[in-house]
């Protein structure tokens, strides 16, 4: 009975098309296993600007040109190399605006950049 079903196998000549499907569905994997990784290294660098541009404000409305310094100090140092954080003091407030370039991983998928600004009262205005 044994040999009756190995040869009926054998006859239709589907042997190796369950790895022929993986491989085709492999780059489909691999897709989106390469998107949830972009999408969670694009969250951290968001929450990292976020990071920067507070710290760089509060610093800057106590001790005036310090803010863009401590702010490129507050976050990753692999980040801080693409950061860049700009200043706008008023008499009464101290605007940071951090902008970061967001490589991509995806193929396809071009830079982008993240921006986000914070506001303290300035607590020194000269």
């Amino acid at each position: 009975m044994n040999r009756l079903i190995r040869k009926a196998r054998e006859a239709r000549g589907d042997r190796g098309q369950v790895a022929l499907e993986y491989i085709g569905f492999l780059p489909f994997l691999l897709l989106v296993g390469l998107g949830g990784i972009q999408l969670g290294w694009s969250a951290y660098v968001v929450q990292q600007a976020e990071t920067a541009a507070r710290t760089a404000a509060r610093v800057e409305a106590r001790e005036p040109d310090a803010g863009v310094r401590a702010g490129l100090a507050a976050i990753r140092p692999s980040i801080a190399r693409r950061a860049d954080i700009s200043p706008y003091v008023t008499q009464d407030v101290v605007r940071m605006r951090v902008t970061i370039t967001i490589e991509s991983i995806v193929p396809g998928v071009g830079p982008q950049t993240v921006t986000r600004t914070a506001v303290m009262p300035n607590d020194d205005p000269r």
